[in-house]
């Protein structure tokens, strides 16, 4: 998005760039070669952010956040996208989900998530029911006032040992239209509390760093005010999350994709062969062409989709869009930068094939390319009752 729409938000794109220039960049090969990001090193990312007001930008005033709207909040994770999550996650921007909060669950969980006191996960991601969230097996029966939680989960990612986790449990089973389906409720759930274990999961060649968890409840109570919004509500909980953050994968993906080209153009400027620079060839220019053309495309995609946000007209199938397009531009992106480096794309010495790996992971996270595709195709067709 190079055209800013108001003096305001190329202030904050000027804060949000000085920030990753001084606090984020310096650190990612030494993050991606160790694995991992030093405690003190994401405390660090975690303070500096809140100095400059970047954490919990994405929250409304009246709760302490810094009341971004969907436009700001797109220029700015279109900045982060130009690095990885493991570093930019540490900036801290608490799920939406915890709006929902009430009573007691406010001073508990969504301050101090916040202020940065306090860590959350979302899980709703299990071994059985990735895409297929209807095929959740992790569930939750009432005992008096309680809840009996029993079930795992795994892939879900966060920058550091949370406190407590949304996690999404089966509660029931309700009649519809299209036969028999499963009520879902969200529950707040402390580390901790007997019965629950999260644990690191496995590592990802994608964002190394970024660390996966793996979640087990067994026979885990949680009392009535454990449960986020109200009984089973919790798809259409986790359905305002997945809308937005699928808007944010794409916004990520669109800036990661300028960096890569910015380092293709550059490389294809410089680098001759047979006494030329090697973009004067068409083989090497039409790349560049095409990935202009994607990116434009791609960054009107996600403005369109954000403006159907703040008027609060989106729908799923524009959040798909938005996914599905921007994740795969990336990975075209970023495999015609590798070509156009050549050998030296694939060379640790240059960030390029650190990039590469990372966009491969945006295809699959928050709704793989199939189930986008699956979204937007039962958008055409069920208005006309297929």
């Amino acid at each position: 998005m190079n055209s800013i729409t108001s003096h305001e938000n190329e202030l904050l794109l000027n804060t949000v760039r000085s920030f990753l220039e001084t606090e984020i960049y310096p650190h990612e090969d030494m993050v991606d070669r160790a694995g991992e990001v030093p405690e003190d090193l994401g405390r660090q990312i975690e303070t500096r952010a809140k100095e400059v007001g970047l954490y919990a930008s994405n929250l409304p005033e009246p709760v302490g956040g810094g009341g971004l709207n969907y436009s700001a909040m797109a220029l700015v994770e279109r900045e982060y996208g130009k690095t990885t999550h493991a570093l930019h996650s540490w900036i801290g921007r608490p799920t939406e989900l915890l709006l929902a909060c009430q009573g007691d669950q406010i001073a508990r969980y969504l301050d101090p998530c916040v202020t940065g006191e306090k860590r959350e996960l979302f899980a709703l991601t299990e071994p059985e029911a990735g895409s297929d969230v209807m095929g959740m097996k992790t569930n939750a029966r009432r005992d008096g006032d309680d809840w009996i939680l029993n079930g795992s989960k795994h892939f879900i990612s966060g920058p550091c040992m949370p406190d407590f986790a949304i996690v999404f449990a089966a509660t029931g089973v309700d009649e519809t239209k299209r036969g028999p389906r499963k009520r879902v409720t969200a529950f707040l759930v402390d580390v901790g509390t007997p019965g629950f274990d999260c644990r690191e999961g496995n590592k990802c060649v994608s964002y190394r760093g970024y660390k996966t968890f793996q979640l087990s409840f067994d026979n885990v109570r949680l009392g009535p005010g454990q449960v986020l919004g109200e009984e089973g509500r919790g798809l259409e909980l986790s359905g305002k999350w997945l809308g937005m953050g699928r808007i944010w994968v794409g916004a990520t993906c669109c800036g990661k994709a300028e960096r890569l080209m910015e380092m293709a153009t550059d490389w294809a400027a410089n680098r001759k062969q047979f006494g030329k620079p090697i973009g004067t060839f068409q083989a090497t220019g039409f790349r560049l062409a095409d990935m202009a053309i994607g990116l434009r495309t791609a960054d009107l995609l996600v403005a369109d989709a954000v403006r159907r946000a703040d008027a609060g007209m989106m729908e799923d199938a524009d959040a798909a869009m938005v996914k599905v397009y921007c994740s795969e531009m990336l990975n075209k992106v970023a495999d015609d930068t590798v070509q156009i480096y050549g050998g030296m794309g694939l060379m640790e010495e240059l960030p390029i094939q650190r990039l590469w790996r990372d966009s491969r992971l945006e295809r699959i996270w928050d709704g793989t390319s199939e189930i986008q595709r699956h979204i937007i195709t039962r958008s055409i067709l069920r208005p006309l009752g297929a």
